[in-house]
């Protein structure tokens, strides 16, 4: 098995070369979004590599208007291979049983995120078995993800590449004018809601 370490060494600051080394390392490579602002950076960086990689989408039905019209536009410009990996539960659903979103500083907001974001993951992870997984994970984003490394290995051996991870907003925004991708700020996430808040999907995988 590759040396993460030294490959992130050798690839580190180069994630076209670290996109291309990841994808000869399995058969079954998958990409997360979920259309926050400055994703069609990595949508667009790894679909040039593989246009066919599938894009898998947890989508907790609280997004804005804007960013389901981003995924749209994202999906017909570079003809995504999308897909959406939905809670059991609709929204209505949820809302008319328990109420608005829990608060995060409600006890219930625990399991609203298991609900809505993570156990859609783990569903996607068991029926689509990836070996490569690639993220948009920033290290300015959080401070958990400040501390993390670009390449890393699950227990079950999942490769999780942030090609991105020490790029910051001045970077991405470059790249978005370079190639003319669209960008939305009107974003919102349920589980995170704070901007510096870690929902918890990459503190568990």
């Amino acid at each position: 098995m590759a040396d993460l370490d030294a490959i992130h060494q050798e690839l580190g600051n180069d994630p076209d070369a670290l996109i291309r080394w990841a994808l000869e390392q399995g058969q079954r490579p998958i990409i997360t979004t979920n259309f926050r602002p400055f994703e069609a950076v990595i949508l667009h960086m790894v679909t040039r590599h593989l246009p066919t990689i599938p894009v898998v989408w947890m989508d907790h039905g609280y997004n804005t208007d804007a960013t389901y019209r981003l995924a749209d536009a994202l999906v017909e410009r570079l003809d995504l291979n999308l897909i959406t990996y939905l809670p059991k539960r609709t929204r209505a659903h949820r809302e008319a049983v328990e109420g608005a979103m829990p608060s995060i500083d409600d006890p219930r907001h625990a399991a609203f995120t298991r609900e809505v974001k993570l156990e859609p993951f783990e569903r996607a992870l068991r029926e689509m078995a990836p070996d490569v997984w690639f993220t948009a994970l920033r290290a300015e984003d959080t401070p958990e993800r400040a501390r993390m490394s670009p390449l890393s290995r699950n227990a079950d051996g999942l490769l999780k590449v942030a090609p991105l991870l020490s790029w910051n907003a001045k970077d991405m925004y470059q790249y978005l004018q370079r190639h003319d991708l669209p960008n939305e700020f009107d974003y919102f996430d349920p589980t995170k809601v704070e901007e510096k808040r870690e929902c918890g999907l990459h503190l568990q995988h």
